[in-house]
């Protein structure tokens, strides 16, 4: 073979060479890119409501609604993304089959014309389409509840005394079905309403007045009537703020935000309340301003768990589950300032709190057997967080 030849073959070779180490290269970052895709299909979205400007008791530093990711099995999470700009949506709720989420925006008098609540439809972990907008009738929408059958959205209006239902089109959007209105709308501070777990009642905090008014749901007609018993009364200047049930649904609990206490109700079998006692959310020797804020109870039944702003805690109970009784347990620092709502994922596991005058959230292993808290990690920075809901 002539030398000419020999050179042709060496540059084939060496050109062969060459490619395999390219895809060598190629196939190597590929099976990268296919780890990071399945490392992020393993962890769990929740979507978190904020604050996006600057109002009376709050320095809103967030662009709208946005994400974090947890890892499930150890509970550790890191920020995700913004996924819609809105103003103040301070309370977000997903439906149960996690395809449709709702947030308010939460204006006031000198803002807009009213309050607004926006559907999205959620297409994977870090996007979401707008579906609607529609009036809340009322300023300062500050809660979401759906009913048990995922037919009804319920928002709550801290200013002028107004609940909104709205019946959940096909495809996700909200209609306007019925407006409900308390007897002093100037007084009245409607600051949640919550289904009971057999979806036969609702009940309404009234902040302003020291109430949890009583309504039934007419499933049929897609209404709210006044239960037989029209309310219940707290002690004046307790300021019912948020309301849990027992999974048997035969106690029910108030976190009380304006004396910090947590009042403890019997379920009557015709969905009315009866008083049994109330509880201080907060150390008896602890001197500083507070107001209560979150209550959940954990998946066990056996422990409940209620936000303290001020105080900066999640005050931790044992309830006795024959009378419905808490004896307090301890409490856990939410390591920033205000933590304003917090959640329980849904395998009892672990408890985040959303701090949102720090601009933090704090993650927690929740003991199985104490109920006590143990932090996970350090705090996160999150722009004004407020409201969690995760996808599983």
């Amino acid at each position: 073979m002539s030398k000419f030849n020999w050179l042709w073959v060496l540059a084939f070779i060496c050109l062969s060479v060459s490619g395999c180490k390219n895809n060598t290269k190629n196939e190597e970052k590929e099976k990268v890119a296919e780890k990071i895709t399945t490392d992020s299909s393993d962890l769990n979205t929740a979507f978190i409501g904020t604050y996006t400007k600057k109002e009376g008791h709050v320095d809103g530093k967030a662009d709208g609604i946005v994400t974090i990711q947890q890892n499930p099995k150890t509970g550790e999470i890191t920020m995700g993304t913004t996924v819609a700009e809105v103003t103040n949506p301070s309370f977000v709720k997903l439906s149960e089959d996690n395809k449709y989420l709702y947030a308010v925006s939460e204006l006031g008098e000198n803002e807009a014309k009213s309050g607004f609540v926006y559907s999205y439809k959620v297409i994977n972990k870090d996007s979401i389409i707008e579906l609607n907008k529609v009036s809340t009738e009322g300023f300062a929408p500050c809660h979401i509840d759906i009913d048990k059958s995922g037919n009804y959205v319920f928002v709550s209006n801290y200013v002028g005394g107004v609940v909104m239902m709205y019946k959940i089109q096909k495809d996700g959007s909200l209609k306007e079905q019925q407006k409900i209105a308390t007897s002093n709308p100037k007084k009245s501070h409607t600051h949640s309403l919550s289904i009971s777990g057999d979806n036969k009642h609702a009940y309404i905090c009234d902040l302003g007045l020291d109430k949890i008014w009583i309504y039934d749901l007419d499933f049929e007609k897609g209404k709210l009537t006044q239960n037989k018993q029209k309310s219940v009364s707290l002690e004046d200047g307790a300021g019912p703020r948020h309301f849990t049930f027992s999974k048997e649904g035969k106690f029910a609990y108030s976190m009380n935000e304006l004396n910090s206490t947590i009042s403890t109700f019997k379920v009557e079998d015709n969905g009315g309340l009866t008083l049994i006692n109330s509880v201080s959310s907060i150390p008896q020797d602890f001197k500083g301003e507070n107001s209560g804020a979150d209550i959940h109870i954990g998946q066990s039944g056996e422990y409940l768990y209620g936000s303290n702003r001020g105080h900066n805690s999640i005050v931790i109970f044992k309830r006795d589950q024959e009378s419905g009784k808490l004896t307090l347990v301890g409490f856990e620092s939410t390591n920033g300032k205000t933590p304003r709502n917090f959640t329980i994922t849904r395998n009892g596991k672990f408890l985040y709190a959303a701090n949102q005058d720090s601009s933090t959230m704090q993650a927690y292993k929740i003991d199985q057997q104490t109920g006590k808290l143990e932090k996970i990690g350090s705090k996160l920075d999150v722009p004004t967080p407020v409201s969690i809901e995760f996808m599983n």
